[in-house]
Order: structure tokens, then C-alpha cells, then sequence
């Protein structure tokens, strides 16, 4: 059955402004080629879409030329303002952006594990207005949340957990208050980054696909066909309770120290470290204390592969027999570097354990390494755990090293506030 006029009209005008904000101000006659619409439905479109305040004319196309067609047609970006949260349990990083997502002001404040629940709370919400202050937002249209635990898939609310600090499930409610005119919604971390991944990293190409967040603790996103799959009570992706060999013994409903997160957990990355030699020095306050020592050994091995396969062309060069390269680097860097290699293959077991589990259910095609530690392993430690889950397993599966980092639940928490934004005011009322 064909779409009635209003209908058809209310499908006309979101086409038109997604192509607006994918290609930036466009023409009438730009929006005609690009849409396959004809000129009078442009013209009406166009027309409606000015009054209701959602684009304007922002320049001419070439100044040679004048007319209605010439005219440069864009989205009015400031009509609202939105905000995005990276809640931690160790802080929380806040941006604000405009309409279309152009970040206009960004910061962060630490929250120690100390810090009560009401001045945590307060803390939280004043770096909000104090960023919104800075971005030069009057208000707030919609504010996206990521937070580590689980989402209520009936209410949207995150769930009380044992595991987290008491301030992250009253930050929601406080924000509400102070913003009572914003839609406020809450997703988990991972979740989010999964989504950041999939519309601007690594998984671009990817409709079905598995994240596997590796930053304080451990965590999963599967994106199936296309959509994230949350489950039943919102706790698909808890991979830091699956049980594995090597961890000290099952885990419990309330805790998951026996399962997969002692093993691939950033204290239980450092321990492993430890025992190799590795340490960590001048660990960043904005990451975990993981993510330094997989970078460091990760900077050892490339730097040695490098040396040596410097020292091989130039024996090539001048007619010595390679084995000089031997002498490249010196004894004690050597067994640092024979140590980051043991390291990073300790790991990378302990890495296929939980990917290969996880291969052995979805048949995802992808795995992708992300938050702090996955971009510190970068292709080196995504190269290593996909060798070995092709042993593991019989479904080919790549293994994909973040693009985003640690910077991905911020990025997919800001993309879920503007979609949910932009599909209440891209909708103007119909004449």
C-alpha cells in the first residue's frame, strides 16, 4: 500500500536531513540529485523544513551564481544542545556537543573510591554544567550515559550491583533534577563503545560482531545482525563471570573473581607482567595501569623487530653474513624484549580462553579488542590471540585491535544522544 502524503512528507524531510548532516549544506538542486525527488517536492521540503527551524540558509553555492538553487542549505546545529558521560568507577568525562555532534567543550574530574556518595554525586553533575557553561549551551536537549553494570531492559534504569559505587545509580536521578528539561538515558559501557565502533571504527564493515572491553575489568557487546543484543535481563556480554581454566575457581552470582575477569582484568595484567619482569612506570591517571605495561611490551617487541630487520638489510648490503644482526641490541634490553614476548604470548592465551568461548556460541566472524588495553596491544596482541582461536576453533574469526580506545564509550554515548535527539526534532509537524 503507498505511503498516505504525510507519511510520505515525514520520510522526505529525514532523508533530506541526513544527507544535510553526512554532507554538510548542499543545495536544492544537490538535495534533488542526491534524494531522486522531484524539484517542486525539494522546493515544498525545503520550504518546511526552514520554518520549523531546522535548516537555513548558510552561504551560496558559487558566486556566479544567484537563484533559490545557489543557496547553500544547512542544519541548524545550535537549535539544541547535548551532552554525553563516561561514568568510571574511578571518575567521570563529560563533552557537549551540538545538535549534529561537533564537540564544543569536553573535560573530566576524578572521583576517589573515598568520595561519598553525595559529594561524588554533586562533583559529577557540576562538571556537567560547568562543560555545558563552557560549550555555551543554555540547555540541554538529551544527555547519553555509558556506566559499567547492568541495564533494565524494562525500565532503561541501571540496576543496583554490589560491585559498583553507590553514586552511579543516584548520578542518573540527580542529572534528571538539575536538567529537567533533558531526555537522560543510560547504557552499559560496553554497549556503547560497540556501537562507537561500528558507526566510526573498526567494525564499520561489520554487521555481526563481538566486542570484548578490556580496561579496569572485563566486558562484552554482540551486535547481531546489525543490532545490539542487550538479553534477557540486560546481561548479555557479563564475560567477566564466565568460567575458565586457570582462574582461582568458579565465580558467584555476586562475584566474578573466578571467572574470566581474573585472568583478563587490569590488576590480573599487571600480576601476569610481574611475574615476567615488567612493571609499570608513570601509569596515566586516565587509564588503567594495564593498559601501560601492554603498551610497553608491545614498544619492545616492535622496537627489536625493527632493529633487526634494520641490521639484516644492512648486512645484506654490504655481503656480511646476517648473524651480525645478532649484535644489534644490547644483552639486557635483549631479555627485556624476550620477556615482553613471553608476556604478550601469556596473555594472548589467556585472551583466546575467553574469545574462543565466546567464537564457539556466536560465530561472530569478528572480535574486536577494545577499550585502553586493547588499543595498547594495538595488531600486535590482536595478531596473537586470533593465531591462536584459529587453533581453537574451526569458525574463522579476525581479530580487530580497537580504533577508539577508551575514548569509544564516550563517543557511542554522545551518537545514541544525538540519534535520540535528532528523531524527536527531525520530525516537524506536518501541514
Amino acid at each position: 500500500m503507498p505511503a498516505s502524503p504525510s507519511t510520505a512528507r515525514v520520510i522526505n524531510d529525514r532523508l533530506a536531513l541526513r544527507l544535510l548532516q553526512q554532507e554538510g549544506p548542499l543545495t536544492a538542486g544537490q538535495l534533488k540529485q542526491l534524494t531522486g525527488l522531484s524539484r517542486p517536492t525539494v522546493a515544498d521540503l525545503v520550504e518546511r523544513l526552514t520554518d520549523a527551524g531546522l535548516v537555513a540558509v548558510v552561504g551560496e553555492a558559487g558566486e556566479q551564481r544567484r537563484g533559490p538553487n545557489a543557496r547553500l542549505y544547512g542544519i541548524v546545529a545550535d537549535r539544541d544542545h547535548l551532552a554525553a558521560l563516561d561514568v568510571r568507577t574511578e571518575g567521570v568525562s563529560v563533552v557537549v556537543s551540538d545538535l549534529v555532534g561537533a564537540v564544543l567543550a569536553e573535560a573530566s574530574v576524578p572521583i576517589g573510591g573515598d568520595t561519598g556518595t553525595g559529594p561524588a554525586v554533586e562533583q559529577a553533575v557540576t562538571l556537567v554544567e560547568r562543560v555545558a557553561k563552557e560549550a555555551g549551551a543554555d540547555r540541554l536537549h538529551t544527555v547519553g550515559i555509558g556506566a559499567p553494570g547492568l541495564i533494565d531492559p524494562a525500565t532503561g534504569e541501571l540496576r543496583d550491583s554490589s560491585g559498583l559505587p553507590a553514586w552511579h545509580r543516584r548520578l542518573v536521578a540527580a542529572l534528571q533534577e538539575r536538567f529537567p528539561e533533558a531526555r537522560v538515558n543510560v547504557e552499559n559501557e560496553t554497549n556503547l563503545a560497540a556501537l562507537a565502533e561500528q558507526r566510526d571504527g573498526v567494525a564499520r564493515d561489520r554487521d555481526t560482531f563481538v566486542l570484548l572491553w578490556l580496561g579496569h575489568g572485563t566486558g562484552a557487546a554482540v551486535v547481531l545482525d546489525g543490532a545490539l543484543r542487550r538479553g534477557a535481563s540486560g546481561g548479555t556480554g557479563e564475560i567477566g563471570f564466565l568460567p575458565v581454566p586457570g582462574a582461582s575457581g568458579p565465580p558467584s552470582a555476586v562475584d566474578c573473581a573466578g571467572g574470566f575477569h581474573s585472568l583478563a582484568g587490569s590488576a590480573a595484567i599487571v600480576e601476569l607482567a610481574w611475574t615476567y619482569g615488567l612493571t609499570v612506570e608513570g601509569a596515566s591517571v586516565h587509564e588503567p595501569p594495564a593498559a601501560g605495561v601492554v603498551r610497553a611490551a608491545v614498544g619492545l617487541v616492535t622496537e627489536a623487530s625493527a632493529a633487526h630487520a634494520d641490521a639484516g638489510r644492512a648486512c645484506e648490503a654490504s655481503g656480511e653474513p646476517s648473524r651480525q644482526a645478532d649484535g644489534v641490541v644490547s644483552p639486557g634490553a635483549c631479555g627485556d624484549t624476550a620477556s615482553a614476548e613471553r608476556f604478550l604470548d601469556a596473555f594472548a592465551d589467556r585472551l583466546a580462553l575467553g574469545v574462543a568461548s565466546v567464537v564457539a556460541i556466536l560465530d561472530p566472524g569478528c572480535v574486536v579488542l577494545g577499550g585502553e588495553v586493547g588499543r595498547a596491544g594495538g595488531e600486535v596482541l590482536a595478531g596473537r590471540v586470533e593465531e591462536r582461536v584459529r587453533r581453537m576453533s574451526p569458525l574463522a574469526t579476525a581479530v580487530r585491535p580497537t580504533a577508539l580506545g577508551g575514548g569509544a564509550v564516550l563517543r557511542g554515548a554522545l551518537l545514541t544522544a544525538r540519534d535520540a535527539a535528532q528523531d524527536e526534532l527531525f520530525a516537524p509537524p506536518q501541514r
